[in-house]
Parts: structure tokens; sequence; C-alpha cells
């Protein structure tokens, strides 16, 4: 099977071209999307709404200078969109997901840091995934978000700072 080359991304993929695009860029959209939410039915949710604005809007201007970036940008900003929606609107049969386990603390503790990430930028919370999640170099970092390695170090500094101050907040009922 060949691999789609960043020009021959056309304008509204073909039915081949699409597929080939779905199956090279799948895995990283899904584990992404599972990295964050870390519930298959909504990572699956956002690996289908990736590639159905894909067939539905025109070609990004992202997509055609780095694919790669683009669909780990769409999976984030999705991934990060899901979780705010449940914060907003928490079903009944949803709850019963993110109760907490036989790791309580542990649990409890990442949907205070998924739900501090949700607030951060786009551009700062794909900085942070990229270097604690996925354990990316600034380096690396610096070429998916398409800046430089200072702005990554900068931004990494930052995002920190403001993530302590948005988990103490949350563990104190908002009192910060």
């Amino acid at each position: 099977m060949s691999t789609v080359t960043v020009f021959e991304v056309p304008r509204k993929p073909h039915p081949e071209q699409f597929r080939q695009i779905f199956e090279q860029y799948y895995d990283l959209v899904y584990r992404t999307a599972y990295g964050i939410l870390r519930c298959e039915e909504d990572a699956e949710d956002v690996v289908q709404s990736v590639f159905y604005y894909l067939l539905r809007a025109e070609r990004p201007p992202d997509l055609t200078k780095n694919p790669k970036g683009y669909f780990y940008r769409a999976a984030v900003n999705l991934s990060l969109r899901t979780i705010r929606t449940r914060e907003r609107y928490a079903l009944t049969g949803d709850i019963e997901r993110f109760e907490a386990t036989d790791s309580g603390k542990t649990e409890e503790l990442d949907q205070h840091l998924w739900a501090a990430i949700a607030e951060l930028s786009e551009t700062a919370a794909q900085i942070v995934i990229l270097r604690y999640i996925h354990n990316c170099s600034i380096e690396e970092i610096a070429k998916v978000v398409g800046t430089t390695r200072s702005t990554v170090a900068v931004s990494l500094f930052r995002s920190r700072a403001r993530l302590r101050k948005l988990i103490r907040a949350s563990q104190s009922g908002g009192e910060s």
C-alpha cells in the first residue's frame, strides 16, 4: 500500500485517497484521543469527527504543510472539547464510568488534572500533552506545533504554573 504524501491530499479527497489517509492516520488520532479521554467509545467518536470534518470541509491549510501535526491537533482539540462537554452535561450513565474505583485518589487527581488541562489554551494543552503524556522532546513538540523550541519551553513553564493553580482550586472547591 502506498502512503499519502502531503501534496496528494486534494481539496475533497477521492474515496480511495480518503481511505489511504484514514488508514495512515487512524492510529495517531485514536491513540491521542484515548490517551486523553481514557474511554474507547469517546476516542472512536473523536476519530469519526476528525475524519468526517475532513470529508465535509475544504482542505485545512495545516493538512498540506504538516499532516501529522494537523491530525494530532485535531484529536487533542476534540478530546478536550469532549472533556469540557462532560463537565457541563454529565449524563447518569456516564457518571458510573467516572466514579472512583480502587485507586480513588489517583483517579480523582486524574480528573482534576484533565479538567485543568481542558482550561488551557488549545496550543498550551497540546504542548503539555505532547511533553508529559507522549514523552516528546521539546524539539519534536516544536515541529508538531509549528513553533520554536523557546516558545515551547516558555509555554511548558507557564502551563505547569497554571495547572498547579487550577488543580489546587478544583481540589479546594474553587476557593483558591
